[in-house]
């Protein structure tokens, strides 16, 4: 079930609300636990035995790093097996095929096959917020959770389950045992809410569809800057999807009272790759940085530690989006721009106008984009290449054709939508205008008018999922 439908809209969505909000607060996480499970259960029900083992291991090991109390020797020991579990898990369903398929390419080892095992949606993600529980524990960050109903609860949490925010334990334990819910927090919940789903499905979608049309004509009836143009749109669809994704998580923990980290600052406003990463699935990266990166020695041990520290984080963060070569070549090829800037571009791009910074490393991005994109069922390796020398003059491509042109026009207004609604002018304009009138009553029907505006636009969007082909959230897969 997605988020972007009409049985998660009108059925169980407004179900689920109901039974939460009519239960007692000491049977709430039941409730929520429950419905979470309806939910990931609701297609393939098979899945749902591995969220309850991974439900269970997880809280088993971080039950017995508690009793192991002042024992370091034990506590260690509980942690790397629950840690080791978790990879386990997570290593068999998504990188066991990846694995037999690359052993069954070598000559003498060709008898071996995939054993053809479907990926269960999300399951990095809750497998990564699982780990963090029991490693939260271990550094006595966070205290055991006694209650297995409110562990279950945290882990199979409908809200960002699937897609993220990645949750660390540490974010909600307190929320998980004591949460206060009012009107105004629901209130602003569900217009994040809204504007994730505008941003998904009027934004994204569109974006995409858009994009697979660029996609799918043959080479030869292409042009430099229509390739460049396709790529653009992807880069559009990834974010306003992934985005608009996190930002509908975000709005209904808030209606169920639990605040969850932000996930997205405007990420193509970065002006270097460093802070493009600090922009993007900024709870991935702190992740990474929290309990791979800082444990690993960071940047405590010299520079040619540090660098090795940063290959492996990239390294496993390529990996970690996906079973294929090209996420690998994706998470090096920003392992290497990352050290690249920090070693030796970092003063050179300080110095750069404004301007030039940002086309620089909107210039990267768009490349690691089309790294990203192109997976073994899109054509792999080869149709990268083809369509990388495309865009920079090769196969003898014109810079630009009629195809182009008319894409360019017909789609005009709707590139400056997009690029408009991915910086923070729309936020900071109605920010500045609240503040300007504040609690008078051209405030007061500032909010009635962005509120209608909302309705609006939730209208809008039911319209075109009614009437549009279903487009899975993209992070679904991984």
């Amino acid at each position: 079930m997605v988020f972007s439908s009409n049985e998660f809209l009108f059925l169980y969505l407004p179900l689920s609300l109901i039974f939460y909000f009519i239960t007692p607060f000491k049977w709430r996480n039941l409730v929520l636990l429950l419905v979470s499970l309806v939910f990931y259960g609701w297609e393939k029900p098979i899945y749902l035995l591995i969220m309850v083992a991974v439900i269970v291991i997880n809280y088993v090991f971080g039950y017995l790093i508690g009793r192991a109390g002042e024992d370091e020797k034990k506590r260690k020991r509980a942690m790397i097996w629950g840690v080791a579990l978790n990879l386990l898990i997570l290593g068999f369903f998504k990188y066991a095929d990846f694995l037999l398929e690359n052993l069954g390419a070598i000559p003498f080892l060709d008898f071996i096959e995939p054993i053809g095992i479907q990926l269960p949606i999300g399951i990095s993600f809750y497998t990564f917020q699982s780990m963090s529980y029991i490693i939260d524990v271990y550094r006595g960050v966070s205290a055991v959770q006694r209650s297995f109903v409110s562990f279950g609860a945290y882990v199979s949490m409908f809200p960002q389950l699937i897609a993220g925010p990645i949750v660390r334990y540490s974010d909600v334990d307190k929320e998980l045992n004591e949460r206060r819910i009012t009107l105004s927090e629901s209130a602003d919940g569900a217009r994040r809410f809204v504007i994730g789903l505008a941003k998904k499905v009027l934004l994204a979608d569109t974006a995409g569809a858009l994009w697979e049309q660029i996609r799918d004509i043959p080479r030869g009836d292409t042009s430099v800057l229509l390739l460049w143009l396709g790529i653009i749109l992807y880069a559009f669809q990834i974010y306003f999807d992934f985005s608009g994704y996190s930002d509908m998580g975000i709005g209904l923990g808030k209606i169920l009272g639990f605040h969850f980290p932000e996930n997205f600052n405007y990420p193509y406003i970065s002006k270097s790759i460093t802070e493009f990463w600090r922009r993007w699935h900024m709870t991935l990266s702190t992740w990474f940085k929290e309990y791979v990166y800082i444990p690993l020695g960071g940047n405590r041990r010299g520079v040619g530690r540090q660098i090795f520290n940063l290959f492996v984080v990239w390294f496993l963060t390529g990996f970690w989006h996906g079973a294929d070569w090209n996420f690998i070549l994706w998470g090096l090829y920003y392992f290497a721009l990352l050290v690249i800037e920090k070693l030796f571009l970092k003063r050179w791009i300080d110095k750069l106008p404004k301007a030039l910074s940002h086309v620089y490393a909107l210039f990267f991005i768009l490349i690691g984009w089309l790294i990203f994109y192109f997976k073994s069922d899109f054509g792999g390796f080869e149709a990268l290449s083809s369509y990388f020398l495309g865009m920079f003059g090769g196969l003898s491509l014109p810079l630009c054709n009629l195809e182009f042109g008319y894409s360019l026009i017909r789609n005009l207004l709707l590139m400056a939508v997009l690029g408009f609604a991915c910086t923070p002018y729309p936020r900071e304009l109605l920010m500045s205008l609240k503040k300007k009138y504040g609690q008078s009553a051209h405030g007061t029907a500032l909010t009635l008018v962005c509120d209608l505006a909302l309705v609006a636009i939730f209208v809008l969007c039911i319209v075109y999922i009614s009437s549009s082909d279903y487009r899975p959230n993209i992070y679904f897969e991984f």
